[in-house]
């Protein structure tokens, strides 16, 4: 993750180092997606990973969508 002060900052990073644009998150939203990913205590013996359905059902939630949030094993 990296931080940025606008949206002409990511733009000219982006062109800087040749790197295509990705997702850009306000902390708002940042925040609300580290809080539904990191909610269930990995200390836990049962804890498991997210599988493909349940991240995206987790990205759906904090308003995350499009081609940058489809993971492999899903359309």
């Amino acid at each position: 993750m990296l931080l940025f002060r606008s949206e002409e900052h990511v733009e000219k990073w982006c062109r800087d180092w040749r790197f295509d644009r990705g997702a850009v998150l306000s902390l708002e939203r940042c925040w609300r997606l580290a809080e539904a990913w990191y909610a269930a205590d990995r200390r836990d013996p049962s804890w498991r990973r997210f599988d493909v359905d349940e991240a995206h059902a987790i990205f759906k939630k904090v308003g995350l969508s499009g081609d940058f949030w489809k993971l492999a094993g899903r359309e």
